[in-house]
């Protein structure tokens, strides 16, 4: 009788966990139909950085000063805001905007949006500044990135990219078009070259018998495959638009940075910044924080990002996952 009730009870706790996984399942699908509207609209959205240093700074003032220190400090900053507001005199705007690159600079769709929004509203006497981190990726969608900046220059905004930590290959192809490239001292920079690797399974598929067809117009429609039997000529040709590819890279170097002595440094290799600026891939080593800190005491500062609309299998993959960690991490262990 034991048997048969421990039997149950497993069988029950299944059912339970089950009933509860569709529940959940469920419930989240009404959820985010509910909030669905609100949830894939794309948006637009601005933070004002100078108002984040100042609450910062605040707090440590409010702690640190006395309160007659507080008061002078006070009148010192009223007095500069009303000589400010009596010249009307309009301060430097700097926008903002964060790049961060995967193999297909996924990032880029928001990108073109924030420097569509950006120029706008930016005139020659603002600034547009970039925090760029990528290690590179395709070439045509590097290529679309770098071309997005180049709206920027085409409008006579001063650009300036930043690099906390790497802008390499199609990373550093973007961040030459600034008119000033800035980095910490250990950030990696440089990697101008191009590199593709294919695996060729023909001799598997000839052990196991099996045959591979593939028909092409156009002498190399096709040059290396994946499963038939690549030749010389079609590695030539490979190497050949390799080349090419490189050496169109290597223009675009030249072009946006002419002092830099593109031959010496179209190796493939990469740098510490502390290193790239003796070959003038960069001009200056400093932070993104440091330069905005800086930059914060004479301009008015925007982050500016734009959030695109999520597809509601992602979002309700998201949710069901998120659901079933929680379960997880809820039962006791054994």
């Amino acid at each position: 009788m034991s048997e048969f009730f421990f039997e149950y009870g497993l069988f029950l706790a299944k059912t339970v966990t089950l009933v509860i996984a569709v529940l959940a399942l469920v419930g989240g699908i009404v959820f985010l139909a509910s909030r669905g509207r609100d949830l894939s609209r794309e948006k637009l959205e601005i933070k004002k950085v100078n108002d984040k240093f100042q609450q910062m700074s605040r707090a440590l003032q409010e702690e640190l000063l006395a309160k007659e220190e507080l008061k002078t400090l006070d009148k010192e900053e009223k007095k500069e805001h009303k000589k400010r507001a009596k010249e009307g005199s309009r301060r430097q705007r700097l926008f903002v905007l964060d790049f961060d690159g995967d193999i297909k600079a996924s990032a880029l769709e928001s990108l073109r949006e924030e420097i569509t929004a950006v120029l706008t509203v930016a005139k020659p006497e603002d600034e547009v500044f970039i925090k760029l981190q990528s290690g590179g990726g395709l070439v045509h969608a590097y290529g679309l990135a770098a071309s997005q900046l180049n709206r920027v220059r085409e409008r006579n905004i001063p650009l300036t990219v930043a690099v906390d930590k790497i802008a390499a290959s199609g990373g550093y192809m973007m961040a030459c078009v600034a008119d000033r490239i800035i980095a910490a001292p250990f950030a990696i920079i440089g990697s101008i070259g191009v590199i593709a690797q294919i695996p060729n399974f023909h001799r598997l598929l000839k052990n196991h018998d099996i045959d591979f067809e593939q028909i092409t117009a156009g002498e190399f429609k096709r040059t290396l495959t994946l499963f038939g039997e690549n030749t010389d000529k079609a590695r030539e040709k490979f190497k050949e638009e390799i080349e090419d590819t490189h050496a169109l890279f290597k223009e675009f170097i030249s072009e946006h940075r002419p002092q830099v002595d593109i031959e010496s440094v179209a190796t493939g290799e990469h740098w510490p910044a502390s290193r790239a600026i003796n070959y003038q891939l960069v001009d200056e080593l400093t932070t993104s924080d440091d330069y905005l800190l800086r930059r914060s005491q004479e301009a008015d500062i925007f982050e500016i990002s734009y959030n695109l609309r999520k597809p509601l299998a992602a979002r309700l993959g998201g949710f069901v996952q998120s659901t079933i960690e929680k379960f997880l991490l809820s039962r006791p262990t054994p």
